[in-house]
């Protein structure tokens, strides 16, 4: 199976059932994308994949033959360095657990809206859990990290 990584080309000859997510943390020792729940829910595994999140825990490397998949290692580009950027100012990460599911996930909701609302932010991020609540310092980084990339 055939994929790029972070702009590199890669190919995986192993068992097609097995998580994106193990492929990623020990072949690839790209540690940044975390386990978190397993079953996809908390969004701490999240990745993109041809620029769209995707639980990195419960995708079965056969999905990503011909994919373009990101880890926050990654993550590069302008809307993703305005997220990072407004994630380092408004100083989000508490435990950090949860932040690079949380900023590919915002990077990939602002690059397709890139004016959101406050409302639209909260329901955009709603589906990646923070463990430290920091909830409200994600939304202000989202919208932050908005006004960062507009320039």
């Amino acid at each position: 199976m055939d994929f790029t990584l972070n702009g590199k080309k890669v190919a995986y000859t192993g068992d097609a059932d097995r998580p994106l997510l193990w492929v990623l943390r020990e072949d690839q020792e790209l540690t940044g994308t975390k386990f978190g729940c397993g079953v996809a829910a908390c969004g701490a595994c999240t990745v993109l994949m041809d620029g769209s999140p995707a639980r990195a825990c419960s995708t079965p490397m056969s999905a990503v033959e011909g994919t373009s998949v990101t880890t926050i290692e990654g993550l590069n580009g302008k809307v993703g360095e305005a997220v990072r950027t407004a994630w380092r100012e408004l100083d989000v990460v508490q435990c950090g657990w949860c932040q690079s599911g949380q900023i590919l996930t915002a990077t990939a909701f602002l690059t397709e809206k890139p004016a959101p609302t406050e409302a639209e932010i909260k329901t955009a991020m709603d589906a990646n859990l923070c463990r430290c609540a920091t909830y409200h310092r994600i939304t202000a980084a989202v919208a932050r990290a908005a006004d960062i990339a507009k320039g």
